[in-house]
């Protein structure tokens, strides 16, 4: 029975199979009901950007920097170098992945393609780590590299299997080091990893099992690892 070729499908209206060897297109993304477009959306979508782990990782060297050296000159110096290699490295892997179609979107919300993005990630972290404990970088910026490792690391290794939420995990890790730098006062931080979890399941990327996952992988793994370390 021949397809009709305007429409795909056979006479009697099914679709037609395309033939050997073609391609064909990926389903796009599932359609959003309109029932769920409202301000909570909205703001789900905000919590999980500006608080997406690529802008944590951005920001955090530069932080725990400003707080080890106190000076500009230790900032840009020691700061911008974990920057590189937490950072540019890592995000700049997961744009050109999307920009080439390996990834579906820069939250590479396909588990399964996961791992080598993260993979190279972890590699420019571990350089990072090396370089900066040789050339003698202050001991917290060097920890916190460690820390960041040791997390990507587990997080890595879950995903291979099931979707650990990686914005949550390093959510987590982040108020960690934040606590134990600047003391018991950041603990009000924690809120915020609440709203990431919430803000991952509201917009239906992860279960709730999964963002309790990652913080609970992300915390403690990153405060053995920074407290090891300094």
């Amino acid at each position: 029975m021949e397809a009709s070729p305007a429409t795909g499908t056979d006479p009697g209206g099914a679709p037609a199979a395309a033939p050997p060897g073609t391609d064909v297109p990926s389903a796009g993304p599932p359609a959003v009901d309109p029932a769920d477009r409202g301000p909570g959306r909205r703001a789900a979508r905000l919590v999980t950007e500006v608080l997406a782990p690529s802008v944590l990782v951005t920001v955090m060297p530069l932080v725990v920097a400003a707080r080890a050296t106190g000076s500009l000159g230790g900032v840009l110096r020691w700061g911008g170098a974990a920057l590189f290699f937490c950072a540019v490295v890592p995000v700049g892997v997961v744009v050109y992945g999307v920009r080439r179609g390996w990834l579906t979107d820069r939250h590479i919300g396909d588990h399964t393609q996961r791992l080598r993005p993260l993979a190279l990630g972890l590699a420019s972290v571990a350089v990072g780590v090396a370089l900066l404990a040789a050339l003698d970088a202050p001991r917290p910026l060097v920890a916190l590299m460690a820390a960041t490792l040791v997390n990507g690391a587990a997080a890595t290794a879950v995903n291979h299997w099931w979707k650990l939420s990686v914005h949550a995990a390093t959510a987590a890790g982040s108020v960690t080091v934040l606590v134990l730098v600047f003391g018991p006062a950041l603990h009000a931080l924690w809120p915020l990893v609440a709203a990431v979890a919430w803000s991952r399941v509201r917009l239906r990327d992860h279960t709730v099992a999964q963002v309790l996952a990652g913080a609970a992988v992300g915390a403690p793994l990153t405060a053995a690892a920074f407290l090891a370390l300094t």
